[in-house]
């Protein structure tokens, strides 16, 4: 696969998306709704870059969109709940994740790699919305509790269908907490008040190892319609998580013993399947006293 249409790429993950496929060796097409931002600095210094505007909610620019290309790494959707009135976000996501799976199978792409999202598994937990089990893991799902997740879990259920009718692997990234290496300042923040980042079990995942997943997620071994949680493999507390555990989900059952301060989001499978062992960790920067962590 030589040419990669990634959607999405003037966010902030498809921004470092596309470039980690161009540092890879492959031809990108980098397609987003709005003009090109200037945090996606390659249109001008690198040939095998190029950027289209288009709305993949329209089913003809999604077909024109991949007509020329290998593989789709789809990004493009309304990136988190609250940002647009739900009914929106379910329409809008729904029609781009169909449009470019469906385009996807009318051209014969290879393959399918997307973003699907932690919010299928539960999110957000509480003290009464309680995780089933621990650590979550691929088969906590599918708990859908708005209709970000419920759009995500329709694209799922979407995908599967495609790919039994057309043969072609799709791979979901249910990725969690997507963060730049700027945010860890804002990890002390949830140390003082610790329900703070208990929606999604304390878990995130730096944007340089979520565009590692998407890039290993283009070549892995994988048949059909397959789903992987993508998150580092710690959290972002200082606390030993069987503690969190004891304090905020004593009556919880915990599937096996919890190590140090260990995700309670698994990727093992992701490990098992992708090769994924993300590299970048907040412990290996520290963190200063600025608060105000981004939850997209």
């Amino acid at each position: 696969m030589h040419t990669v249409c990634v959607t999405g790429a003037g966010g902030m993950t498809g921004t470092v998306t596309a470039l980690r496929f161009l540092e890879a060796g492959y031809r990108v097409i980098g397609a987003d709704i709005a003009p090109e931002p200037p945090s996606l600095p390659v249109r001008w210094s690198n040939p095998d870059f190029t950027y289209v505007r288009c709305d993949l909610t329209d089913y003809g620019d999604a077909v024109d969109l991949l007509r020329d290309v290998d593989a789709v790494v789809h990004l493009a959707n309304v990136p988190a709940p609250g940002l647009v009135p739900a009914a929106r976000t379910m329409h809008v996501n729904t029609a781009m994740n169909s449009n470019v799976f469906l385009a996807a199978a009318q051209l014969g792409l290879g393959r399918v790699v997307w973003a699907s999202s932690e919010t299928t598994l539960g999110l957000d937990f509480d003290e009464e919305n309680r995780p089933r089990y621990l650590p979550v893991d691929e088969d906590h799902f599918p708990y859908p509790r708005s209709t970000y997740a419920l759009s995500k879990v329709v694209g799922e259920t979407t995908a599967r269908h495609v790919s039994e009718w057309s043969g072609i692997p799709f791979v979901a990234l249910r990725l969690s907490n997507v963060i730049t290496e700027a945010a860890y300042r804002g990890f002390p923040a949830a140390w003082a008040e610790e329900t703070a980042r208990r929606f999604n079990l304390w878990s995130y995942i730096d944007v340089r190892d979520a565009a590692d997943a998407f890039l290993l997620a283009l070549t892995a071994r994988v048949e059909g319609a397959t789903e992987f949680i993508i998150a580092a493999p710690d959290s972002v507390m200082p606390v030993p998580t069987a503690e969190l555990v004891a304090r905020w989900y004593p009556d919880v059952e915990v599937r096996r013993p919890l190590e140090g301060f260990e995700s309670l989001l698994s990727s093992a499978r992701a490990q098992e399947s992708l090769g994924f062992r993300p590299s970048r960790s907040w412990r290996d920067h520290g963190g200063g006293p600025q608060a105000g962590l981004p939850r997209g």
